[in-house]
């Protein structure tokens, strides 16, 4: 497609992933792999040269890897598991294995074995619910396309190579590129793919750069030169802008890191309100390399380690020590504040063997989470020992997620005590009163909130999830995206629910869902009597500046105004007009 030729302002809306503001100049950047392959036949006695041509081409692209992992930023070392995936990827069985098969099975050239294999897996991953899963295929793409320009001779453009002051647009980077960016020379980045649970989305905001993902045709209608304003706060990318808007968004960029210098150094403050009540802010984590970001923004411990990345993309199951080992690495960086750890919440036979296994009709409502985990106790107990061993070296708290029923924690539970009792018999050291919690983020779950608080310690409401199946809605449908309001009535009733509960029981709720990184829905939070909060590790500074601005008597007042309310809009409308100018005094404002 021609570039569109444009003289006036033009927005354009992506998802924004990394936040701030740059303005510079556009450098365009070829990153849409090798889109055009031919398919040719091999004679049956150069089907092994043939074989030996794609080990060639992967042994020279994880060379390429590793050197570039060698020279990766300090800034983002702490994310080399991210590169270490890819590096897994191209010897994994079902793209490297399954390659080898299609040249010999079917006499067939490796870069078009190559792209029929992709295609399959790549098509597997997409159709996944789980938003962090479906980025996944973004890994697959930018592996296969550093083996392909191999097999064909295609030139790597090094982002590191760029000697400019620019803005980088491109149809797509790989955590790799990204790793490459020289932050003296480097504003910004907007591509056409991608989602802000890509690898390359948590690099971006590890740099502390804007970005910009998901645009779809930006390469298409932005000119090389051309000058540009990325707002990675809003998602939106101005080009040939105004003068007016130039100006506007310049005293923007000041205003944001004016502000965002600020909170970084009471990033450290308690979070405590003007009458004296302490909440605790926590940090989101994937990977156990994401501890120093919490550490850094001030955060007082993990509310929520999310352990499906172990079980990532890999043929076979990680095993208790490897799983032990990122636990207690985790745990004892944070100690003696608390670590969260969620057992597993994915379908395992789609993280493993993702081509084995049958397909679900809809899997967000299928065998998942601990309905996975109760289905395959040998897997469940690998993760509950290593879990139980890292209590050892510092505070830990056990997270089940997706329970839907008072069953499912008893049969949770008696797993966990036999696995303790078998870890007792061997001598291996744990902590023997962990503390043991539920997600709330089922309908069912609010409901049988009273029961399900007697078998507890805790409760942490997931409003991710809360909101779809409450609300009956996918997120990732743009038919009924506008639907996904986590200030719905009937939300905020829901958790008031599950808070009056846990105060009845004697239990603590705490919340790790993305409502709780919304500064502007701290002042309900903090009047329902939520006691935590936990988020991305960014947010923090922000969520606790918030804190310290608001009364937790007025916020209790304000809640009985709230519950009157019928619509989201009105929810909202209320939160402005009673709170509007705190929250204006926050990073966010004007963004």
């Amino acid at each position: 497609m021609s570039k569109i030729d444009h003289l006036k302002e033009i927005k354009i809306s992506g998802v924004g992933a990394s936040p701030g503001i740059c303005i510079g100049k556009a450098y365009l950047v070829d990153r849409e792999g090798v889109e055009v392959v031919e398919k040719y036949f091999i004679d049956e006695k150069k089907i092994e040269r043939e074989k030996k041509r794609f080990r060639n081409a992967v042994r020279k692209a994880r060379d390429e890897l590793k050197a570039i992992i060698d020279n990766t930023p300090e800034e983002i070392r702490q994310h080399s598991n991210i590169f270490e995936i890819h590096v897994v990827l191209m010897k994994d069985k079902m793209l490297y294995g399954k390659t080898l098969d299609t040249i010999e099975k079917e006499h067939v050239n490796a870069e078009w074995a190559l792209k029929t294999v992709v295609s399959n897996v790549r098509s597997i991953f997409r159709n996944m619910e789980d938003d962090y899963f479906k980025e996944r295929a973004s890994d697959i793409v930018h592996v296969t396309d550093r083996i392909m320009r191999n097999l064909v001779g295609a030139e790597m453009v090094s982002i590191s190579d760029i000697d400019k002051r620019v803005i980088l647009v491109a149809h797509d980077l790989s955590p790799t590129d990204t790793s490459q960016i020289q932050l003296e020379r480097i504003k910004g980045f907007v591509t056409d793919r991608g989602g802000r649970a890509s690898h390359t989305s948590i690099i971006a905001r590890a740099l502390e750069i804007p970005a910009i993902l998901g645009l779809g045709n930006a390469t298409d209608i932005i000119h090389n030169d051309e000058v540009i304003i990325v707002d990675g706060t809003t998602g939106v990318v101005i080009i040939n802008p105004t003068e007016q808007s130039l100006i506007e968004y310049e005293e923007r960029k000041n205003a944001y890191e004016e502000k965002k210098a600020l909170i970084a150094r009471t990033g450290r403050i308690l979070a405590e309100t003007t009458d004296g009540i302490r909440m605790q802010v926590m940090g989101n984590i994937e990977l156990p390399e994401e501890v120093v970001s919490v550490i850094d923004y001030g955060g007082s411990g993990i509310g929520l380690y999310r352990t499906e990345f172990q079980y990532l993309s890999r043929p076979y199951f990680p095993s208790e020590l490897e799983l032990f080992e990122k636990y207690k690495d985790v745990v004892e960086i944070m100690s003696p504040k608390s670590v969260t750890i969620r057992t597993l919440d994915i379908n395992g036979d789609k993280a493993v063997d993702y081509t084995a296994g049958s397909e679900e009709d809809n899997p967000a409502l299928g065998l998942r989470a601990i309905r996975y985990c109760l289905r395959n106790p040998e897997i469940f107990k690998t993760q509950l020992r290593a879990i139980l061993r890292a209590t050892a070296f510092g505070n830990v708290r056990i997270l089940f997620p997706l329970i839907s029923n008072f069953e499912e924690i008893m049969e949770a539970k008696a797993i966990l005590n036999g696995v303790a009792e078998s870890l007792d018999k061997e001598g291996v050291p744990f902590k023997k009163d962990v503390e043991i919690g539920i997600m709330i983020e089922v309908p069912s779950a609010v409901i049988m909130a009273d029961i399900m608080a007697d078998a507890v310690d805790f409760f942490s409401i997931g409003t991710n999830d809360l909101i779809q199946y409450s609300l009956a809605i996918d997120r990732g449908n743009r038919q009924t995206a506008h639907l996904y309001q986590p200030f719905n009535p009937a939300i905020i009733r829901m958790i008031r629910h599950v808070s009056d509960v846990s105060k009845d029981k004697g239990i603590e709720t705490y919340m790790c869902g993305e409502m709780a990184g919304d500064p502007i829905a701290i002042p309900i939070l903090l009047g329902l009597g939520l006691s935590e909060l936990s988020m991305n590790p960014q947010s923090i500074p922000v969520a606790k500046q918030m804190i310290r601005l608001l009364d937790s008597s007025e916020a209790k007042l304000f809640m009985k105004e709230v519950l009157k309310q019928t619509t989201a809009k009105e929810v909202m409308d209320l939160l402005q007009n009673t709170y509007g100018s705190l929250i204006s005094d926050t990073i966010y404002s004007d963004q």
